[in-house]
């Protein structure tokens, strides 16, 4: 079967629609994936008995040896048909972890390692091989494709704000116009937000568990009681570049995971709030949208052009937060020493990351589809010089003038003003004739406080 055909029998839009966009993810999440995975743990965790504990009954191996467990989960060197050998070993065996165990042992069962076999899966749970495995899967995608794309989009927030650090625009607040801005700053507030998560997302120090059915170490005790097993634990977990948790019931707790799932939930989530300033903004017609030639924004109506890709990510994030949050919630709740709940659930990380990723990207395209209308910013500050009641009466109070609020309150609640009817109101002011040219040179485009220069706090 093809892959167009494949696509277009696909269930979910993320192995369908939008597979070319995110087919990366497949080295990450997919079903060979987890099995590559899974393979590494045991591997690593089989070399650990044989070169850490060092258990009497392993011998040491040599370099070509150890190099061929190596290439039992290499990742150009494991491939589909061979996890395909796992999945029909599975149809038997109706678990998966224990098809894995015998996938490795059949690999080394004709080897110079056949005195190993045993040592395979050795005093573990499925839930010690699955923990590591699935943090492994989601750490690496983090780290090696989500963050970089959410970098990408702040690098691309910042340089924006650079550039428009001084283009003047009207501020809404509760809708109504309010104390102008700047374009600059407005995304200096969103790239601030980002990078903050992206610190976060990078300092969360995920963890991992090796201690057996019910986190006791019991079965390798019983085997090895002379053996520091806590000791061989943490320098194994910490190979993994992960962080040991001594303190478990048959599972990992997921606290470290549900710490990076609501961070990128976050993300999304300070992402959507700026795809739906955007897509005001275009409605108002604040930015101009790239009019592509052979696009069609309606079926109907020839004129228009949509701002579908700030549509697609916030759709995008909907989907994702809510598999995020149901992920963060579901995995720190397991009864008694452990049910099995959290393992469908963990089979769906992957989705969500996959959405989260076709956010950014519609962000991203739809962002490098737009220009500030500077034409339209300038009028719809123009149209409303109320705007500047709030430097005026703030000028009045430090005059101590009576009841400057209320006189400018008198004259714009509810109204809008032309420059006329202000500079007319400055004119008939009881205050320095200095003062009243100083607030005569105010305008809505001008009055901008320190706006222009807070990107430096990017």
């Amino acid at each position: 079967m093809s892959p167009i055909i494949d696509s277009l029998e696909a269930i979910s839009p993320i192995d369908g629609r939008y597979r070319k966009d995110l087919s990366i993810l497949s080295g990450y999440f997919s079903e060979h994936a987890l099995i590559r995975y899974r393979i590494q743990v045991e591997v690593t965790y089989l070399l650990a008995l044989i070169e850490d504990a060092k258990l009497p009954e392993l011998r040491k191996i040599t370099k070509v040896e150890r190099q061929e467990l190596i290439d039992l989960y290499g990742r150009d060197g494991f491939t589909v048909g061979e996890a395909q050998q796992v999945k029909d070993i599975e149809r038997t065996t109706k678990h998966d972890v224990k098809a894995v165990e015998y996938y490795i042992k059949d690999r080394l069962k004709n080897s110079s390692l056949k005195k190993l076999l045993e040592f395979v899966h050795f005093g573990l749970t499925s839930e010690d091989i699955n923990n590591l495995a699935y943090t492994l899967m989601w750490r690496d995608a983090v780290a090696e494709v989500y963050l970089p794309k959410v970098q990408n989009l702040f690098d691309i927030l910042k340089q924006g704000a650079k550039q428009y650090s001084k283009l003047a625009m009207l501020s809404l607040t509760h809708g109504q116009p309010a104390t102008p801005t700047t374009v600059g700053k407005e995304l200096a507030v969103v790239a601030h937000r980002l990078r903050r998560q992206i610190t976060v997302l990078k300092q969360i120090p995920f963890t991992g568990k090796l201690s057996g059915a019910t986190g006791t170490w019991a079965a390798h005790v019983c085997a090895y009681p002379n053996i520091n097993w806590v000791q061989f634990t943490k320098r194994f977990i910490t190979k993994l570049g992960l962080e040991p948790n001594l303190l478990t019931t048959q599972i990992e707790a997921h606290d470290r995971l549900a710490e990076s799932y609501h961070t990128v939930l976050r993300s999304n989530t300070i992402i959507k709030d700026f795809d739906q300033d955007m897509w005001q903004y275009i409605s108002r017609g604040l930015f101009i949208q790239e009019n592509k030639a052979g696009e069609v924004g309606s079926s109907a109506m020839p004129h228009k052009i949509n701002p579908i890709f700030f549509e697609n990510s916030e759709g995008n994030i909907g989907i994702a937060n809510a598999l995020l949050n149901h992920l963060a919630e579901k995995l720190l709740v397991s009864r008694m020493q452990r049910d099995l709940t959290d393992s469908t659930v963990l089979r769906n990380q992957g989705v969500a990351l996959a959405h989260s990723i076709l956010a950014v990207d519609n962000t991203m395209k739809a962002w490098q589809r737009v220009t500030p209308n500077q034409t339209r910013l300038a009028a719809e500050l123009d149209e409303h010089w109320e705007v500047l009641a709030e430097p005026i009466q703030t000028v009045m109070r430090r005059l101590g003038k009576p009841a400057p609020y209320e006189q400018l309150k008198q004259l714009t609640r509810g109204t809008t003003l032309t420059k006329v009817i202000m500079h007319q109101f400055i004119s008939e002011l009881d205050i320095p004739t200095k003062t009243k040219q100083e607030l005569k040179k105010l305008t809505p485009a001008n009055y901008l406080g320190l706006a222009p220069d807070l990107i430096k706090f990017i």
